[in-house]
């Protein structure tokens, strides 16, 4: 790894497990940025049924790319499309359900995404029944990364970093004071979509690590994590990040460990979500132990 940073290593010569941390902690970097904002505008609910509506959009892709898997994941523009399209649909349905049925918004949420997942899942059953889409799109293959999927997940997070930077105020302003921000003339509505559309290029990235059932636990775990230790925005961004960048590589080494010596082949984005899940435990009940003792 020192010497991939210092230049003197090409991509192409990475091992696998060298490969695996990196995609996985650029992954959890992205998806703690993303994730911070969704949970401080309370938006969980919706990233959750983007995780999964997304899949339609991807068969979609596989779909009109003719059958082939491989088309699929190499190409870009065809990913993001996908991502995009799906985003903006799921989003306007949850607000069409809302607004105009007058059907209660966790309500709208759950029919949206149950619906558009359930067609997904369908139309991955029927027409790829010869193919790996199915395991690899709903629970991921950390196994079988390869450098186009770092790339496509560096761009992803360029991306994200890019329009965050751009509209950092605007995203403060509409997250912490929506009432102020529409008195200056911000549409709140125009950056929900525009975090929506976020999240679903991010869950094209994480398909193929972590599948989309999983990735709702990169962005929201590492952010509740963070918020049990600080309020401030910017460390809270920072400390996501860095929690999920460490608990991938701890995540990988332990796999690899357990493979090693016991035998035990256990999926390594599985053990990333277990380990958050018991970091945020850990963190919770420190937390809440020295709160009591403060106290008293």
């Amino acid at each position: 790894m020192g010497e991939l940073l210092t230049g003197k290593l090409p991509f192409q010569q990475l091992a696998s497990d060298e490969l695996q941390i990196l995609v996985l902690s650029t992954l959890g970097a992205t998806a703690a940025l993303v994730g911070s904002f969704l949970v401080l505008r309370k938006m969980t609910m919706l990233a959750n049924a983007l995780s999964h509506t997304i899949l339609l959009g991807i068969v979609g892709v596989f779909i009109l790319s003719g059958g082939s898997l491989m088309a699929v994941t190499t190409n870009i523009y065809w990913m993001l499309s996908a991502a995009l399209v799906m985003g903006l649909v799921t989003t306007f349905l949850t607000q069409f359900v809302t607004t105009v049925l007058k059907v209660q918004e966790d309500a709208s949420i759950g029919l949206v995404f149950v619906t558009l997942f359930a067609i997904g899942v369908l139309l991955v059953t029927v027409l790829t029944k010869n193919t790996h889409i199915g395991i690899e799109v709903v629970m991921g293959n950390v196994d079988a990364l390869r450098i186009e999927d770092l790339k496509l997940l560096l761009l992803i997070l360029g991306i994200n970093i890019f329009l965050f930077v751009l509209f950092k105020k605007e995203f403060f302003l509409t997250t912490f004071d929506p009432f102020f921000a529409r008195t200056l003339g911000f549409s709140t509505l125009f950056f929900d979509y525009l975090l929506m559309v976020q999240m679903s290029i991010t869950a094209v990235g994480a398909f193929r690590v972590v599948g989309v059932l999983m990735v709702l636990s990169f962005i929201t775990a590492p952010v509740l994590l963070a918020r049990l230790i600080t309020y401030r925005i910017n460390r809270l961004i920072a400390f996501a990040i860095f929690s999920s960048i460490l608990i991938s590589f701890i995540s990988v080494a332990l796999t690899r460990h357990l493979l090693t010596v016991y035998g035990m082949a256990l999926s390594t984005s599985g053990m990333v979500v277990a380990l958050l899940f018991v970091s945020y435990l850990v963190v919770a009940l420190v937390r809440r132990r020295y709160v009591t003792q403060s106290s008293v």
